[in-house]
């Protein structure tokens, strides 16, 4: 079992910028892929960004530019950096590993339990 505990949410003014981490713990997997989701009220979860076990990396076409994600292999951590954020970022955000790069839920198998991100206007 892998155990994924995100953190570095918050509320934060429109064009302002928020870092998430994303802890791994237990029988962590280090060729897995790790992810960002997000799920506003309302709407279906949809995938925000996504590293794999080389550093490639992959991003929604909404927030290309504005957001990055990076890994660190020796802390089992991934993080999201989020700049000149929207009220329309404002979702809660999971993130997800597994051993496909995928950027569909079907592609990974462990979920961490989210972390909210407000984005006021």
């Amino acid at each position: 079992q892998v155990q994924l505990v995100e953190s570095g949410g918050g509320l934060v003014q429109a064009g302002g910028s928020l870092r998430l981490s994303c802890a791994a713990s237990g029988r962590t997997y280090g060729t897995y892929a790790r992810a960002w989701f997000r799920q506003a009220p309302g709407k279906e979860r949809e995938f925000v960004s996504a590293i794999n076990w080389s550093g490639d990396t992959y991003y929604s076409d909404s927030v290309k530019g504005r957001f990055t994600i990076s890994r660190d292999n020796a802390k089992n951590t991934i993080y999201l950096q989020m700049n000149s954020l929207k009220p329309e970022d404002t979702a809660a955000y999971y993130c997800a590993t597994g051993p496909a790069d995928s950027q569909t839920e079907a592609g990974y198998i462990y979920w961490g339990q989210g972390t909210q991100v407000t984005v006021s206007a």
